[in-house]
Formats: C-alpha cells, sequence, structure tokens
C-alpha cells in the first residue's frame, strides 16, 4: 500500500505529492451504523507524513457520543466519519525536511485524509497522511500503550499546576482519571477519587478510590470531573471549600447548569480543560521516559481491527472494558 522508492523519488521532486493511496477505515455512516471499508486517501504534500498505524484507542467519550449520535453540535461535525485520535504506528514516507524519519514509531492524534468522508478525529485506520509537525516521536517499546498519549496529556492539562501536599478530589475512575491520579501522585499531591462502579474503584492504587456516599468532605480546594456527567455541578460546589476551583475535563453532551448562590458564597472558580496541547505532549513524554508516569494496566481489552463491530459494541457496553484497542497490524 505503500509508494515505491522510485515514485517516492519522483513525486519529491514535483513537491511531494503521493497518488492513489488508499486505507481500511472505520466508518461511522450514521449512529450506531459501523463499516469497515477502504477509503482512498487525499494525497499527501509537501511536510506530510505517511504512517502505517498498528494499534488505536477508542474513545468512550466522544468516539461513544458519536457512536450514539448524542455528540452536541460540534466544528466538523456529521456523517459518514472516521472517528479516533489515539493512533500508533510508523512512518513510511516522510519529507525531508522532517525532523522524524522512515521507521519512527509515532503518535498520531488524527487525520483528515479521507476525502469527502470527516475525519472525526480520523485515526482509525490502517494508514494515515498527516503534517509530520503533528506527529510525537514514541518509544517503540511502549507497544499498544502509546494509544494512551492523548489522555494522558490530556490529564496533564487538566492538572495544571498542583502543589504538592494537595489534597484534590478526582471525580470518575475511569483510563483518564487514573492518569490524572497517577500525575496528582508524581506532583507530590494526595488524591482522593470518586467512583460509583465497585468495578472499577476494587484495587491498590497508591491512592484512595471510594463511593461519594463515604466521603465526608466539604473543604476540597481543586475538584476535577472527568466523569462527563452534567447533573453533577451542584454536588461538588457543595463540597469545595471557599475559592476553590472546579475543573471539567469531561466531554459533556448535555448543558450544564449550576444554583449560583451556593458558587457565589464560595467564591468558586470553573476551569474547562478537556483538550490537550502540543506542550502538553512533549511534557507527559518527558514523564513517561522518565519514568514518572506509567501507562500499565489500563487497557484491558485488543481486538484485530477486523473486528471493529465487536469492538466498538464492547467498548460501549461491557463496564469491565476500560479501554479497548483496535490491533491493525494485519491490515497492512
Amino acid at each position: 500500500m505503500t509508494t515505491s522508492d522510485t515514485a517516492y523519488g519522483r513525486s519529491r521532486k514535483q513537491g511531494w505529492k503521493i497518488q492513489d493511496m488508499d486505507a481500511l477505515a472505520v466508518i461511522l455512516e450514521r449512529p450506531e451504523q459501523l463499516a469497515l471499508n477502504r477509503l482512498a486517501l487525499t494525497p499527501a504534500v509537501e511536510g506530510d507524513a505517511v504512517v502505517a498505524v498498528s494499534w488505536s484507542g477508542i474513545s468512550t467519550g466522544t468516539e461513544r457520543l458519536l457512536w450514539s449520535g448524542r455528540m452536541p453540535s460540534f466544528p466538523g461535525m456529521g456523517y459518514p466519519l472516521v472517528p479516533g485520535y489515539e493512533s500508533v504506528g510508523t512512518i513510511v514516507e516522510v519529507g525531508a525536511e522532517a525532523d522524524l524519519k522512515v521507521g519512527d514509531t509515532v503518535f498520531v492524534p488524527g487525520a483528515r485524509c479521507f476525502g469527502e468522508v470527516r475525519g472525526l478525529f480520523g485515526g482509525a485506520a490502517s494508514h494515515l497522511i498527516a503534517p509530520a509537525s503533528r506527529l510525537i516521536a514514541v518509544d517503540p517499546a511502549l507497544g499498544d500503550r502509546a494509544c494512551l498519549m492523548a489522555l494522558a496529556a490530556t490529564a496533564y492539562r487538566a492538572l495544571g499546576g498542583i502543589a504538592p501536599g494537595t489534597k484534590p478530589l478526582i471525580v470518575g475512575h475511569g483510563v483518564l482519571g487514573r492518569l490524572l491520579a497517577r500525575l496528582t501522585v508524581a506532583a507530590g499531591a494526595e488524591p482522593t477519587v470518586w467512583e460509583t462502579n465497585p468495578v472499577r474503584a476494587a484495587g491498590d492504587f497508591g491512592y484512595e478510590v471510594i463511593d461519594p456516599s463515604a466521603d465526608p468532605r466539604r473543604d476540597y480546594a481543586i475538584i476535577t470531573d472527568v466523569s462527563g456527567s452534567a447533573s453533577l455541578l451542584d454536588t461538588l460546589i457543595g463540597r469545595l471549600a471557599p475559592g476553590g476551583e472546579i475543573v471539567l475535563a469531561g466531554f459533556y453532551e448535555a448543558p450544564l447548569s449550576f444554583a449560583f448562590p451556593p458558587a457565589f458564597m464560595r467564591e468558586a472558580r470553573i476551569r474547562i480543560s478537556a483538550e490537550f496541547k502540543s506542550e502538553d505532549l512533549a511534557a507527559t513524554t518527558a514523564l513517561i521516559q522518565g519514568g514518572r508516569l506509567s501507562l500499565d494496566g489500563l487497557i484491558t481489552h485488543r481486538v484485530p481491527a477486523l473486528q471493529a463491530q465487536e469492538a466498538y459494541r464492547t467498548a460501549f457496553g461491557d463496564p469491565e472494558c476500560l479501554k479497548m484497542v483496535l490491533d491493525w497490524r494485519a491490515c497492512s
């Protein structure tokens, strides 16, 4: 599926525009209607890289909303679309001007290379074409765990400048909540995590995971919500210390609202932090390489990409599925 060296050499002299590539891709044709088909890829131009994808993660936040048809109005929204923003693969073509080279393992935070089919966020495919500047080199030894880079970077940005000794509250113990808790511990703070699902609360994590009903505290300086529940704001405000901050790091399908007087009495702050920037990816990469952040134990399910329909249903319907990863290595 990749272009030959001879054709690649000719195309570079013409401004490096590779023609006639395609990829096997997950396509959400409409809500709850998924297909796995080949799509022609938009030709690469100078500055792009071509990546053969090894693994891609399924997001239980944004992708669940796309799957169910409950995604709120969002830039680029519409069907059919290729979902996914958690892809890891190997560079098979890249221009000489790029900092990366052929053979490098990279994290790809999505792509828009599918012609008339929308890439939202465009990572669930066997091959991707994206600007080389958007790719992040990762340690090949991470394997499919490198799919967690986007969530780790999102957690890092939500963490902000938390001080050692702080005792914040994290709401939700999915993958994002666990990464946030691990980063909080790495920063020298002592998190408490709320989780109502006993399956996700069970275990020894190095921090406290409890049901909200068992927590008497009402003096949290920082509360970070990664649950995606739009109905919790009043409850969380009631648990804040005066001058406290609520960080909304989930993705919410319903409008959020809260009663003003309790927030007014606390002089509460609300911060939205549900995206990551390139600097967050760089900082997260450094933490992983330095051994301060582990990605172990977070991927619970791995399925060949050819079984994508089953994988999506499991990711969204099985309470024991913490993180689902599609394996594309047999699709090249």
